[in-house]
């Protein structure tokens, strides 16, 4: 996979979500490419051996952003270590699989809170750190674009975000941000073998024209392209990074 070593030189990121999965692959990206990114989670055992294996140029802050104050914390700190933000990528969130009927409201107001509610946040609190020509991307999901039994309250969060991105990206052209998503499909992440049987997850590639499940760093590749100058007149849009699993059909099911 071809990196440029210095698209990001001198860039400032953060990365929610970023000890594992997506979230990593995308930190390791951007330190490639010669940025400084900070990390942040829950975890933080998890954060900062992230961190230690990223090397010097990564940060963790560790924290909840579904907590208003531990967010406040994580933009004040980044103001008095970096004082700017160049590239915000919106990860953190959960699955949450289950029949409608299943679906408790305790349930609803936790998945909506950190698929939705953090992100929204995350995006208002980061927003004063950026200037002309940095970018926000968000990590939506190909399930906001396709309908799926049991999948009816994450696929709503993440048509929110989609669309939280997409309506952001008009309010925030005007001081050169650039604003977009993006939609993995089955990507080959922690998460991903933890929330699908391991029938599920042998069948997933031959639902894909592509053949195969993804991979986090193909999903950091893109997230880097859209983050970076090479997308300067790209903004209000959604990157599908699936392997044709939204709108092909495999030439094995034809």
């Amino acid at each position: 996979m071809t990196h440029n070593a210095s698209r990001f030189d001198h860039k400032i990121a953060l990365i929610t979500g970023g000890s594992s999965g997506m979230g990593l692959a995308t930190a390791q990206r951007l330190i490639d490419e010669g940025a400084h990114v900070i990390i942040t989670g829950r975890d933080t055992a998890r954060l900062d051996a992230a961190a230690t294996a990223l090397g010097p140029r990564a940060t963790a802050i560790a924290g909840d952003i579904t907590d208003p104050d531990d967010l406040a914390a994580l933009t004040r700190t980044i103001t008095e270590q970096f004082g700017r933000l160049d590239v915000v990528f919106v990860n953190a969130g959960i699955g949450a699989f289950q029949p409608l009927t299943a679906v408790t409201a305790e349930e609803f107001d936790r998945v909506v809170a950190i698929n939705v509610k953090a992100a929204f946040f995350t995006i208002q609190a980061t927003v004063p750190l950026l200037g002309p020509g940095s970018a926000i991307v968000v990590n939506a999901s190909f399930a906001l674009h396709r309908g799926a039994p049991g999948a009816a309250l994450y696929s709503a969060t993440k048509a929110a975000v989609h669309n939280v991105a997409r309506t952001v990206a008009a309010e925030l052209a005007p001081k050169g941000i650039r604003v977009n998503s993006i939609s993995p499909g089955y990507i080959d992440t922690p998460a991903f073998r933890a929330e699908a049987s391991p029938q599920a997850q042998a069948a997933a590639g031959s639902l894909v024209a592509a053949g195969r499940i993804g991979t986090s760093g193909e999903v950091a590749a893109a997230v880097a392209f859209l983050a970076s100058s090479d997308a300067s007149y790209i903004t209000g849009t959604d990157l599908l990074v699936d392997g044709g699993l939204t709108t092909l059909i495999p030439s094995a099911m034809v």
